[in-house]
């Protein structure tokens, strides 16, 4: 069930809470490792409650269709991958069938997702490899998941979490971003903002925790023009005010299901944090 975001969506007229000078003074490494888990368990509580819906945006039903995929998504959208996947998985679906598909054939499926020479040589030689030392399944541990061609800690968690179950941080370009903003991590290397991530959150929660994450990256707080009015983690936030702060200007910055006039999903976004 779905319903429109009438009158401006969720949160039109919201102010937001802005962030103490505690909170503030996080970006220069003033805080506590104590208060700094504190502050990171309540963004992503109220992550959690801004998207409950939050998952893996790559359709897949195999840990092999996932991976192929994760690995297509290189410079390129979730939406245009899964776009030529029901095509590349309807024509080869087993590790065997991608293994021994004709580059070229393989090539014109995937052309719309850019690079398709290289993604082509890509799959097919990921492919190969899970034949020859996996029996033609994909592995579901982390150590051997990264001795696969092309698959990095990144991809691996993406698999481990989605497809087997298994907790993992996933630092791509948003997670890794939006943690620094955060103050939750310094580092630029993924495996050491992957690291400090996990100091602050349990492990169960891993998998979630990279879903909200990448979902508020992608809708709310953009890169270059973060929509702060219209952010839930304001009050916790050491870079509020990066962005625009006025509700009503923020929340017409909102994407996809948060845009104004869009359809929300159900359930639904969830309360500003000083909503009752």
């Amino acid at each position: 069930m779905v319903r429109p975001a009438v009158g401006g969506g969720p949160y039109a007229g919201r102010v937001p809470a802005r962030p103490s000078p505690a909170v503030r003074r996080a970006a220069t490494g003033e805080e506590s490792p104590v208060a700094r888990t504190r502050r990171a368990r309540r963004i992503a509580a109220a992550l959690y409650d801004r998207y409950p819906y939050a998952h893996c945006e790559l359709d897949f039903d195999s840990p092999l269709q996932l991976l192929v995929a994760t690995v297509l998504s290189a410079q390129t959208t979730d939406v245009m991958v899964n776009s030529v996947t029901p095509t590349l998985f309807g024509r080869w679906p087993t590790a065997a069938a991608l293994a021994s598909a004709d580059r070229a054939e393989m090539e014109a499926v995937l052309k719309p997702t850019g690079f398709f020479r290289a993604k082509t040589n890509s799959v097919i030689t990921l492919a190969q490899a899970i034949v020859e030392r996996f029996e033609g399944e994909v592995p579901a541990r982390m150590e051997d998941l990264v001795t696969l061609p092309g698959v990095g800690r990144k991809t691996a968690n993406v698999v481990l979490g989605n497809a087997f179950g298994v907790p993992g941080i996933t630092v791509d370009t948003h997670v890794g971003r939006l943690a620094r903003r955060w103050g939750w991590t310094q580092e630029t290397d993924p495996v050491k903002v992957e690291k400090d991530i996990a100091a602050l959150i349990p492990r169960r929660d891993w998998t979630m925790l990279s879903h909200v994450v990448i979902f508020h990256g992608r809708r709310t707080c953009f890169a270059r023009k973060p929509a702060c009015g219209a952010c839930p983690v304001t009050r916790w936030c050491p870079a509020f005010g990066e962005g625009e702060t006025d509700p009503d200007t923020a929340r017409r910055l909102l994407k996809f299901e948060l845009a104004p006039g869009a359809v929300l999903p159900d359930p639904p976004p969830g309360p500003l944090p000083d909503e009752t």
